[in-house]
């Protein structure tokens, strides 16, 4: 699902609001009260290349057969980015052309992240062993931020006149092309399920609202009754996550939307942000899975240690990072 160490726009809009996971983590001491004990939830670590100092799991597809990541690899000439495809525990590492984020991989494994061309952003997909360019239109920069099973991609470029975003799909039944979608000013896609519902958000920086684009276009906005702002992180099946600020003193708070009529419950206070759920409805952020109500911390954090949690699919497969003394991809099961 669209995950998190990427390019998107929470890059920009989350700054100032959300707390992700790009980046960050949660400190192991820092989430000491839980629901209770983990129980079956066990994690384990996911292969990576032995000669790169750092490397993340990045994105699970719905099925959690594929995972894509990213490491570095001290080179001569400086860092060599990776990029990281596991296809269950077989591991393909691949030498990546720009140096930029992997945003996303679905059940085909096909993963689309962000580069850098002179200075400006370019997208990019691998599929069948290969990058390849994504087309673009003039922009200060391009970039993407899910995929879907069928192959369509979001993203969001900026105006070059005036920094406004807008929002970009390229459609998987018109192979080359990219079009700019109808949307509200200010767009910016965070992520496209299953059916081609999109989700993302719009606004001038600080005044963000969360949107929805049904797959026949029709275009809803999701809030919260009283909220000053409103930030989607993250869409699957007929939900969606992120933030609503809603002017209490504790700052923004986690909610989940239910897509089929706009309404919304705010998540577990203990999860410190969100970064994804799936189509069951089941959130991970930080160190934590919320499933309904109540959150539990996954293991494998603690003293000096930091865990997080980027993405997971509808099997349940939660993927992340570990960072002892060193980031290492990981992958929780039967949480």
């Amino acid at each position: 699902m669209t995950r998190t160490a990427r390019r998107r726009i929470l890059g920009g809009v989350a700054a100032g609001l959300l707390a992700t996971s790009l980046g960050l983590a949660v400190s192991g001491t820092a989430t000491a009260a839980t629901a209770g004990p983990v129980g079956a939830c066990t994690i384990s670590p996911l292969p990576y290349p032995a000669d790169t100092y750092r490397a993340d799991a990045n994105a699970v597809d719905p099925t959690g057969r594929f995972v894509a990541g990213s490491a570095l690899r001290v080179s001569d000439s400086g860092n060599q980015p990776l990029l990281l495809v596991w296809d269950r525990d077989q591991l393909t590492t691949v030498e990546s052309p720009t140096d930029g984020d992997v945003v996303d991989v679905n059940a085909y494994g096909v993963v689309v992240g962000n580069g850098w061309v002179n200075g400006i952003g370019q997208p990019w997909r691998y599929r069948d062993g290969r990058f390849e360019q994504l087309p673009v239109v003039p922009s200060d920069g391009i970039f993407v931020t899910a995929i879907n099973k069928a192959g369509d991609i979001v993203g969001h470029g900026s105006n070059s006149a005036t920094g406004e975003y807008f929002a970009l799909r390229w459609p998987a039944a018109r192979p080359g092309t990219v079009e700019v979608l109808d949307a509200p000013a200010g767009a910016a896609p965070v992520a496209i399920t299953a059916n081609g519902t999109i989700v993302g958000n719009a606004g001038e920086w600080g005044s963000w609202s969360a949107w929805v684009r049904r797959p026949g276009g029709r275009i809803e906005a999701l809030g919260a009754p009283g909220a000053r702002t409103t930030v989607a992180v993250a869409a699957a099946g007929h939900w969606a996550v992120g933030q609503a600020d809603l002017g209490g003193e504790g700052g923004p708070v986690d909610v989940r939307w239910d897509l089929r009529d706009g309404s919304y419950t705010a998540l577990d206070p203990w999860l410190e942000w969100v970064t994804d759920v799936n189509n069951k409805g089941v959130v991970v952020g930080g160190d934590r899975v919320v499933r309904g109500a109540t959150s539990r911390v996954l293991p494998g954090g603690g003293d000096r240690v930091t865990i997080g949690a980027r993405s997971i699919s509808d099997t349940g497969t939660i993927v992340g990072f570990r960072n002892g003394d060193r980031v290492t991809p990981v992958r929780w099961t039967g949480c």
